[in-house]
């Protein structure tokens, strides 16, 4: 494989939720440059090769995105097969998609692989469909966290009607709280906040819009978690309609 480099999800953490596809890349990588929160049993797929931590965790010490960038496209040049190895999936929040345009400017060849997503991966783990017939239609990913520090439309998010997925949220729980108020969300909003999404580890905290804040400085939250907002967090029966979803009129 001349010059190519495949942007692999990991998923969120449970190492059987990998998909073959990505099996096969990393059985085939000469160089494997793996994320921070990427579990270390996935690499028990790879053969013999070369692992380069090169690790990304919001809030912490991270490698520079250039220098990642440079060790791809060195790599790729040595006519190795490379494989980036991404936590959840590389196009969600996974810089997947700028990583793929640089490499090809360069004349690289690059294959994208998708993982789950945390989003959704945690909310399965609690039984929580995260669109739902008659309860949710629609779900949306957003991130807390943005490169420039602007801030989200918060107002359009608490009027969207879909369920909504906050990633890298927790150090911003007052704003999500205070801006979702703002914008028309119901203060009884269900919540539930998911730390360490499909890991045997993982907690759950349930909660509603107003106590959200609260709830998780009493619970320890700590990254990374994900936020589920909207009324399908009320309940971990996915069968159909529970007497908790009910109970918001819907």
């Amino acid at each position: 494989m001349n010059a190519k480099v495949w942007l692999v999800g990991a998923g969120p953490g449970d190492p059987e939720l990998l998909t073959l596809k990505a099996v096969r890349a990393l059985r085939e990588a000469d160089v494997v440059l793996i994320d921070d929160l990427v579990n270390d049993a996935v690499l028990e797929h790879c053969n013999n090769a070369r692992i380069i931590p090169v690790g990304k965790r919001g809030g912490c010490r991270s490698t520079p995105q250039a220098f990642i960038h440079r060790l791809m496209l060195r790599y790729a040049r040595q006519g190795k097969c490379v494989v980036r190895l991404k936590g959840g999936d590389p196009c969600i929040f996974g810089r997947g998609g700028e990583e793929a345009q640089w490499l090809r400017e360069r004349g690289v060849e690059v294959e994208l692989v998708n993982g789950i997503t945390a989003g959704l991966a945690g909310a399965t783990q609690c039984d929580i469909s995260l669109t739902l017939r008659g309860v949710a239609r629609g779900v949306t990913l957003v991130t807390a966290h943005t490169q420039d520090g602007s801030s989200l439309n918060w107002k359009a998010l608490a009027q969207s009607g879909t369920t909504l997925v906050i990633y890298m949220g927790v150090a911003k729980l007052s704003e999500i709280r205070e801006e979702l108020l703002a914008g028309g969300m119901a203060a009884d909003t269900p919540v539930a906040m998911i730390e360490n999404a499909s890991l045997p580890h993982q907690r759950e905290c349930r909660s509603d819009l107003t106590a959200m804040e609260e709830d998780a400085w009493a619970f320890e939250l700590k990254s990374p978690a994900i936020l589920v907002i909207g009324a399908v967090a009320a309940s971990s029966e996915i069968s159909g309609l529970s007497t908790d979803i009910r109970a918001y009129g819907l």
